[in-house]
């Protein structure tokens, strides 16, 4: 018999820093480069082949961006587990900041100006949300679960960062908070009948909502149900996405080539329509290409979650990973015009501070997971077994 493998996560003085790093997730490391690299080369023919004003800045986050994942994933677990509700408070705090001395971007108050970075708080809660539900759900039985009262602390810590990032506003990213919270909750064990209350309760409520909703709101919503009614106002945006996206073909124009994005037919291409650009220079096979990459990450993701010996490992490594589905499905269905325009950015791709190091921590913990995978952690304390 050969020396049996040491087990990552579990105390052993004999694991070193560099046995840690070869047993990282490669796959997925190759993954984030190669997705990167595509958003690079996007931001590139953004700026008519210039590294400047977006690929340059964007690179040097990237690569800030995989140095903090690195490091986050090379990080116990444990120490997560045990930080994770100040990180929850600290990203709610960081939200009420934004009320009291945010700055106003394109109509909304939604970043904080840190003078080296615009921080928007509400993309760190989606980190957090998910870090907090996984640390409370962890360890709990399905009695608990089954109580009514034990979810009211949870729904508690969804409804109050959820009202504060609608308040900026920012409807993409509040759904985004509520869709992944459910998730965790999905997969913690609570009832289906108890997310079919919460739906039908949403519904219901609809009609206030609408009350409560600003102008170009309300015109989002109305240009997603009649795409027609406004093509050179309102529905713009999505009117010469359509365009875009269907002028790309099979195989595309070629890089550099897309014209609705070079004459400036396309807005934001840089940031919510980076996708469009892709698919006009591109076409189907190079959307198609990305897809699969990003859905290969996601597997990794979910393989991760279903290796963790813990039940916090495997809510947040699940939970982690649909957030990035959520960044993936609404972007895209954003620019097909299949859901409206909520301002939801292309994780890796579009330019953006903020969000490219949200993910890339984000990516970093479900590594941290996979290393960490056979470590036991108890319910209110850690330990090995």
């Amino acid at each position: 018999m050969g020396q049996q493998p040491h087990y990552l996560g579990r105390h052993n003085p004999e694991i070193t820093l560099g046995q840690k790093l070869w047993q990282l997730n490669w796959g997925m490391i190759v993954l984030i480069c190669m997705i990167a690299s595509i958003g690079l080369g996007m931001l590139y023919s953004a700026a008519n082949a210039n590294l400047d004003p977006w690929a340059s800045r964007q690179a040097i986050r990237f690569a800030v961006g995989f140095v903090m994942m690195i490091v986050v994933a090379l990080i116990d677990i444990r120490f997560w587990f045990r930080v994770s509700y100040l990180f929850y408070f600290g990203a709610l705090i960081l939200l009420v900041g934004v009320e009291v001395m945010g700055s106003v971007g394109m109509g909304a108050q939604r970043w904080i100006d840190l003078k080296f970075i615009q921080l928007q708080p509400s993309e760190l809660m989606k980190i957090a949300i998910v870090f907090a539900l996984a640390r409370y759900f962890h360890g709990v039985s399905q009695e608990d679960i089954g109580r009514i009262t034990f979810l009211i602390i949870p729904l508690i810590m969804v409804f109050a960062p959820s009202v504060l990032v609608l308040r900026q506003p920012d409807l993409g990213t509040t759904g985004m908070l509520v869709m992944a919270s459910g998730a965790v909750f999905f997969c913690a064990g609570v009832r289906l009948w108890k997310f079919a209350v919460v739906l039908v309760s949403g519904l219901a409520a609809i009609p206030i909502g609408w009350q409560f909703l600003h102008t170009y709101q309300k015109n989002r919503v109305l240009i997603f149900l009649n795409p027609e009614q406004d093509p050179l106002g309102t529905g713009y945006h999505i009117h010469q996405s359509k365009i875009a996206f269907g002028s790309g073909g099979v195989f595309g124009k070629g890089f550099l080539q897309g014209s609705q994005s070079h004459l400036n037919f396309l807005p934001e291409k840089q940031t919510d329509f980076i996708f469009t650009m892709l698919a006009e220079e591109f076409g189907m096979v190079g959307g198609l290409v990305l897809l699969g990459l990003y859905i290969l990450l996601m597997v990794y993701g979910l393989a991760i979650s279903l290796r963790s010996r813990n039940q916090f490992g495997r809510l947040l490594a699940i939970g982690l990973t649909f957030n990035l589905f959520l960044y993936v499905f609404i972007n895209i269905a954003m620019i097909m015009g299949l859901v409206p325009v909520v301002g939801v950015p292309l994780p890796l791709i579009s330019y953006g501070g903020t969000v490219m190091l949200t993910v890339m921590v984000g990516l970093g913990l479900v590594m941290s997971v996979w290393l960490h995978r056979d470590i036991k952690i108890s319910r209110h304390g850690v330990h090995d077994e």
